[in-house]
């Protein structure tokens, strides 16, 4: 969505020093943070598909959700906090590149969504360990979830490589 209010945002943040830097120092500066953003990522689908490979009973059957998910959240918050670190710099080192491609926005709504199911299970399972196996229909659904998680971060990842082609 190019609307010219965004469009606006992305100049005024184009304009600014830190942006200014960024653009002078590129040819050092992006390639290290895209690595480390490509790093953050990795450990974010590697985590949150082993919390998803144990609700679709593929692994770590032998340990309650909240344990597993207990296990990897260090991992995931670690990596969501670098990954909006070196997101917020490649956004302020080209923000029309970003703020206004729809690859991009299709990649934040991919995020909040696949984000709010791993909140969903945390807390759940945090609540109560055994919730979402005492029914049939919590079963269903939480396996639901769980793919419904895997194809929004497969999602995520192919939006951010798109990013640059769009």
């Amino acid at each position: 969505m190019r609307t010219a209010a965004l469009l606006n945002i992305c100049a005024s943040i184009g304009s600014t020093q830190l942006s200014i830097w960024i653009q002078d120092h590129g040819e050092s500066f992006v390639p290290a943070v895209q690595v480390i953003h490509i790093l953050s990522i990795s450990a974010i689908l590697i985590s949150t598909l082993m919390i998803n490979a144990r609700i679709l009973g593929f692994g770590f059957s032998d340990r309650p959700l909240n344990l597993v998910i207990k296990r990897f959240s260090p991992a995931i918050y670690l990596a969501l906090t670098c990954l909006l670190l070196t997101g917020v710099a490649m956004i302020v080192g080209e923000p029309a590149r970003s703020l206004a491609n729809i690859a991009f926005q299709v990649k934040m709504l991919f995020l909040l969504s696949a984000l709010l199911i791993f909140f969903i299970f945390k807390k759940t399972a945090n609540q109560d360990p055994q919730y979402w196996e005492k029914s049939h229909q919590r079963q269903f659904f939480a396996k639901l979830l769980a793919l419904t998680s895997i194809v929004l971060w497969i999602g995520i990842v192919f939006a951010g490589r798109w990013i640059a082609y769009l």
